[in-house]
C-alpha cells in the first residue's frame, strides 16, 4: 500500500524533529576542527568555510559516517549487523576527539529515543559506546523515515552544526550563513545520491585534514568548543 498523505506529513514531521538543531545531543559543542583551521587562519571567511565544508562533503569524514548510518537504517531488525557497523565505524575514527564525540552524541540521542519510546532500543546499545551514526539509523528506520531523506537530514544537520560553529569563530553574519547553507544544497543532494551506491568494500574516506585538525585542537590556547 502506498503511503499516505497523513503518514507522509507524519513521516516529514518525525524528520524535521530528528535533524533540528535544538536536538538535544549536544552537536552545537564541536566544531569537528574548524576551531583550530580558524585560529590558524585557514579558515577567514565565508568562502573558506564553504569550499573546506564541499571539500568534506565530497571526499570526507562525514560521507564515511552518513554511509555507515544507511546501514544501521537497513539493520535495523538485524542486532549482529548494527553492532558491527558500529565497532567498524569506532574503528576508523583517526582521533580521540573525533571518536569521544560521536560516542556522546550517540549515547545521548539513544537515551533521548528511549524517553521518547521507551523499549525501542535494543539494550546492549545503551550500555555500549555508540556512534551518533548508528544511532540516527535506528531513528530513521524506526520512525519510518524514507533511507533518502534521512541521508539528506543527515548531511543538512551536519552542515547547519559548522555552519553555526563558523558563525561564531570566523565571525559570519547570520544571513551570511544562511547563504552558505543555501549554497550547499546541490553538493549535499548530489553526495546523498553517491552515498547510496557506494558498496561496502567501497567504503573510504580521504580525511587527514580533519584529522589533523582534529588532533591540535585540544592543545590550543583557548578554545570555545569541546575538545
Amino acid at each position: 500500500m502506498p503511503p499516505t498523505n497523513v503518514s507522509l506529513n507524519l513521516n516529514l514531521l518525525r524528520l524535521l524533529q530528528l535533524a533540528s538543531s535544538t536536538l538535544p545531543v549536544g552537536a552545537y559543542s564541536y566544531s569537528e576542527g574548524i576551531e583550530t583551521l580558524v585560529q590558524l587562519d585557514k579558515i577567514n571567511s565565508a568562502e573558506g568555510l564553504e569550499h573546506w565544508l564541499r571539500q568534506e562533503l565530497s571526499y570526507g569524514a562525514v560521507r564515511l559516517e552518513a554511509a555507515v548510518m544507511l546501514r544501521s537504517y537497513r539493520s535495523l531488525s538485524h542486532f549482529d549487523s548494527l553492532i558491527y557497523w558500529n565497532h567498524w565505524l569506532s574503528a576508523t575514527r583517526d582521533t580521540e576527539e573525533l571518536r569521544s564525540q560521536s560516542w556522546q552524541m550517540g549515547r545521548s540521542l539513544l537515551q533521548l529515543f528511549q524517553n521518547l519510546q521507551p523499549g525501542s532500543v535494543p539494550h546492549p546499545l545503551l550500555a555500549d559506546p555508540c556512534n551518533f551514526a548508528i544511532a540516527f539509523g535506528i531513528v530513521a528506520a524506526t520512525w519510518e523515515i524514507d533511507e533518502r531523506s534521512a541521508l539528506l537530514g543527515y548531511l543538512h544537520s551536519w552542515a547547519n552544526n559548522l555552519i553555526s560553529a563558523g558563525i561564531k569563530l570566523i565571525p559570519l553574519g547570520q544571513t551570511a550563513g544562511q547563504k552558505l547553507l543555501l549554497s550547499l544544497s546541490e553538493v549535499i543532494d548530489r553526495s546523498s545520491q553517491e552515498i547510496l551506491t557506494i558498496a561496502d568494500d567501497d567504503l573510504a574516506t580521504c580525511g587527514w585534514g580533519l584529522s589533523l585538525a582534529s588532533m591540535a585542537h585540544e592543545t590550543l590556547y583557548s578554545r570555545l568548543f569541546r575538545s
